[in-house]
């Protein structure tokens, strides 16, 4: 029996097929991103590195169809993202650093980038939620996550051991996820 070859044919991650992406996706991902931080400002950060790593990076991009290179997108997306949340995570361990000079976004474009991830429904809802924990859980996420507090300061301000921290801070946080409603992304 003769063994036979399937050329595959690829898909050109060019300039032109970013271009489409971008104007499919830069959306989706400015939502995916501010759903995630709520943060306006860095999720637009964000959406431009996204972009700016896949035309750097376009070379390596092995894939066979569109849906594959949305998936090859969203890799870069993901691993932004986590690269920021652990940026933020470093600074805050540190003394505050000057910010790097870029261009505000405008009320208007704040507001909108809001508007569309629907972040003031998800904050109502995370409000409304946190305020039906217990008062240890909630005093545990207010303290590790709102004043960025490390687990030993909490365990301190609570009068608690840290591995008690850390437990309330993970059941705090446990609870939260299965009272959420779920919000759909629009990757």
């Amino acid at each position: 029996m003769g063994s036979y070859h399937v050329r595959r044919q690829c898909f050109r991650l060019d300039a032109e097929a970013l271009d489409r992406l971008y104007r499919a996706r830069a959306t989706p991902l400015l939502i995916y991103f501010a759903r995630r931080l709520l943060d306006a400002e860095a999720a637009a950060d964000l959406v431009a590195e996204t972009f700016a790593a896949a035309f750097e990076s376009r070379r390596g991009f092995r894939g066979t169809t569109e849906e594959e290179a949305i998936g090859y997108l969203y890799g870069i997306a993901r691993n932004k993202l986590l690269a920021h949340v652990h940026a933020d995570a470093m600074r805050a361990q540190k003394t505050r650093r000057v910010p790097v000079d870029r261009r505000a976004l405008t009320d208007a474009e704040l507001e909108r980038v809001e508007e569309l991830a629907g972040l003031a429904d998800l904050r109502q809802a995370v409000r409304e939620q946190l305020g039906a924990l217990s008062p240890e859980h909630q005093t545990a996420l207010r303290l590790r996550i709102v004043e960025e507090l490390d687990y030993g300061e909490v365990a301190a301000r609570m009068d608690i051991t840290e591995q008690a921290a850390r437990a309330r801070v993970s059941r705090g946080l446990k609870a939260l996820a299965t009272r959420l409603p779920a919000f759909e992304d629009l990757a």
